[in-house]
């Protein structure tokens, strides 16, 4: 009962968020999300005797997504800007506060790099030095597998039809999951992998796809329709919402590519929902956490997320390149 009702409250919030939000606001609940997502991935570890550097964490974590919102500044704030100015190159000094967004940005790219380094640094302090590997790679870890997906999120969500297709991601995970969990508890008798998930089953995993699949493609066949649909019922602003927002709709594209995708985020869904089940299966624990009731952690209904925001955002980022030529 916990579990319907918290989904009954969380998900008309997220497909306000995801619609209405502005870019920021968008990227600061996802930064929120990434941080409760990380501590209790680092939580995981003290079942490992583990200690990570928590703190650098977290603060690489926020630098990470500080450092999104400022590229988007700064692509904003360039694509404005005169010709004439930007072919003399000299807009930082006209322009002084994006001097401070351009050193935000080019930190960023190389966030996750330069995080390993200092993980590595900040270990040299430790006593017993046999701990300094095994914290640096849990921190590190954490930063990859939980921000860098989340980041991609919200790249996708600033591109063009951005909202739609984060819409889509979302519709295709939770289908997928509600499928595999229905099927699997109903016909299930073959285990998926049952050293990592005894619960998981074949039945399911087929059905999480063929579902997935099918509602995935009928989404993407049909999104002209469902934005019209949802800027007629005010979800969606007058104007694209977001700061590189070209154009409100889905470009389209063969039935086959629709499937190809819908099938790619299914199984990169169920990778990661797995992945997440391995971690908690080794530090011994049913949950990551307890902050949604029904739910478990944060981490427990974003873990299929983290594998599929990068498989959508490598189409998006497939997809702008062919559109551009």
């Amino acid at each position: 009962m916990k579990r319907v009702a918290t989904a009954v409250v969380l998900i008309p919030i997220v497909l306000l968020i995801v619609f209405r939000a502005p870019l920021w606001l968008f990227a600061a609940v996802v930064g929120v999300i990434a941080l409760i997502s990380t501590r209790e991935c680092l939580g995981l570890t003290d079942a490992h005797g583990i200690k990570p550097a928590r703190v650098l964490t977290y603060f690489f974590t926020l630098l990470l997504f500080a450092s999104v919102v400022a590229a988007f500044v700064v692509e904003a704030a360039v694509s404005r800007l005169p010709a004439s100015t930007l072919l003399r190159g000299v807009f930082p000094q006209e322009h002084p506060y994006l001097f401070f967004a351009f050193g935000a940005t080019s930190l960023g790219r190389d966030c996750v790099l330069l995080a390993a380094l200092v993980f590595l640094a900040a270990m040299m302090k430790r006593e017993d030095l046999r701990s300094s590997l095994p914290g640096a790679a849990a921190s590190a870890l954490a930063l990859a597998y939980i921000s860098l997906p989340l980041t991609l999120l919200i790249n996708v969500r600033a591109r063009a039809a951005g909202a739609f297709y984060v819409f889509y991601l979302l519709v295709v995970v939770w289908a997928g999951d509600i499928l595999a969990f229905l099927v699997g508890r109903a016909v299930g008798k073959h285990k998926l992998a049952p050293r990592i998930s005894p619960n998981k089953s074949w039945e399911g995993t087929v059905a999480s796809l063929a579902g997935a699949t099918v509602l995935g493609t009928v989404i993407l066949a049909h999104g002209n329709a469902i934005v019209e649909f949802v800027r007629n019922t005010n979800l969606l602003p007058a104007q694209p919402g977001s700061i590189l927002s070209v154009g409100p709709y889905p470009t389209p594209h063969p039935l086959w590519v629709y499937l190809l995708l819908s099938v790619a985020l299914n199984v990169a869904a169920q990778l990661g929902d797995l992945a997440e089940s391995m971690l908690k299966r080794g530090a011994g624990v049913k949950d990551s956490g307890s902050i949604l009731p029904g739910h478990g952690g944060m981490l427990d209904r974003i873990d299929a997320l983290l594998f599929a925001a990068p498989a959508l955002w490598y189409y998006a980022q497939i997809a702008a390149t062919i559109g551009s030529r």
